[in-house]
């Protein structure tokens, strides 16, 4: 059997490292899925299949030469959540998106990943557009995607998450 290998470029801001998943991240990750806060996107989850979701993020990687990065804080070394490029079948279109850990919100951490992930997007893969969707009740995401410069396009009808608004990148 031969070995497959994925290289995930890292990615680094003023606070963050944009990482490849490492095992011990799983924790934090299946311990956000397990909860109500999960909900935006597609949670609460068991175990099992947290773990079949972080390992989808992996696979886009192989699939697509992007995906989602761990973010963590340089200063302590922190997973913060997710971030980064995503474009499943079925989406709407390729979408800059992030997930953050609750102890992560509120402090400029997504902001900071999210604007890295667009730049790697439309610098490094030539990108001319990119998308975040959202829950139409996710007002934190919202909130965001305004300041990330993003308009309001539209609504998209997802077979599995249901309504989500569409918000479109500023061009780059």
């Amino acid at each position: 059997m031969s070995a497959y290998t994925v290289t995930i470029p890292r990615l680094e801001t003023a606070r963050l490292l944009m990482r490849e998943y490492r095992q011990s991240d799983f924790e934090d990750f299946a311990a956000f899925y397990a909860t109500e806060r999960s909900h935006f996107i597609g949670g609460p989850l068991t175990r099992e299949m947290a773990w079949r979701g972080l390992a989808t993020h992996l696979g886009h990687w192989a699939l697509r030469g992007y995906g989602f990065w761990a973010v963590e804080e340089k200063a302590t070394g922190q997973f913060c959540g997710h971030v980064g490029l995503w474009y499943p079948e079925g989406w709407y279109g390729p979408e800059v998106g992030w997930v953050m850990m609750h102890h992560a919100e509120g402090r400029g951490v997504a902001q900071e990943a999210a604007l890295a992930a667009r730049d790697h997007a439309y610098g490094t893969l030539g990108w001319t557009t990119a998308v975040s969707m959202i829950d139409p009740a996710n007002t934190r995401s919202i909130r965001l995607a305004e300041r990330l410069g993003c308009g309001f396009e539209g609504m998209f009808d997802h077979t599995r998450l249901g309504p989500m608004q569409i918000w479109r990148h500023p061009a780059p």
